[in-house]
């Protein structure tokens, strides 16, 4: 699944006329490299979901991913967990998710760690990155045996790159019900830290190229570069 729903606030003006996961890198809309990068891998069943301008991505993209339309169905994005569990219905057991205004044109998304992941019993696995200027604080630490954690002396920050069981939205860890067919807005955050509390919750540290495309000036110096990996 491709996070694609969001306002982008944050790169206005650019995102009043263009959906946030559109706006070009290095000569693709932003979201393409994740969608390339999956299909690289083996992984061609995509899930979009959109709101803001939706209708250009769908546009973009025509027929060959499935859409999860937040803004057609609910008037807006639906947060990270709440537009899973809105797509939930057309993901398998388990399923990567990352976020469409992310560039990490370096990743791979690999069929190995999918069967790492199935043989374990985790809910989620995260890649984690070494901590952006803009979030000195970072999300979550790491133990060294793998586990990711709420609490830790060194913090990382969640790339939004992740494998996911079905069964973290659902009960105990989830009340909405699969599908979202209220339209309910919900954070992950909350379902991973009870998760993690839990010892369900796994991770790793990617040192590869990564960039939350978060401002106008972060697109810009990204395009100004000549290392376009860099």
């Amino acid at each position: 699944m491709i996070l694609a729903a969001g306002r982008g606030e944050r790169m206005r003006p650019l995102t009043d006329v263009t959906p946030k996961p559109l706006l070009v890198v290095h000569g693709k809309p932003l979201m393409q490299w994740p969608m390339e990068a999956l299909a690289a891998g083996g992984f061609t069943d995509l899930v979009v979901n959109t709101a803001w301008l939706g209708e250009q991505i769908a546009s973009h993209f025509g027929p060959s991913v499935t859409y999860s339309h937040e803004g057609l169905d609910f008037g807006g994005a639906l947060e990270t967990a709440g537009g899973v569990l809105r797509a939930l219905p057309l993901l398998g057991d388990v399923f990567w998710v990352a976020a469409g205004d992310v560039y990490a044109p370096d990743f791979r998304f690999t069929q190995d760690a999918v069967a790492r992941f199935q043989a374990g019993d985790m809910l989620a696995h995260l890649w984690l990155v070494p901590n952006p200027a803009h979030n000195p604080r970072g999300d979550f630490g790491l133990s060294d045996d793998g586990l990711a954690l709420s609490e830790a002396a060194q913090k990382y920050t969640f790339s939004t790159i992740a494998l996911y069981r079905a069964a973290l939205f659902a009960p105990p860890w989830c009340a909405i019900p699969a599908g979202n067919p209220q339209g309910r807005k919900a954070a992950l955050a909350p379902l991973l830290r009870a998760a993690m509390a839990a010892g369900r919750v796994s991770g790793e540290l990617y040192r590869g190229a990564w960039t939350d495309v978060g401002t106008p000036e972060r697109l810009a110096q990204l395009n100004a570069r000549e290392d376009w990996s860099a």
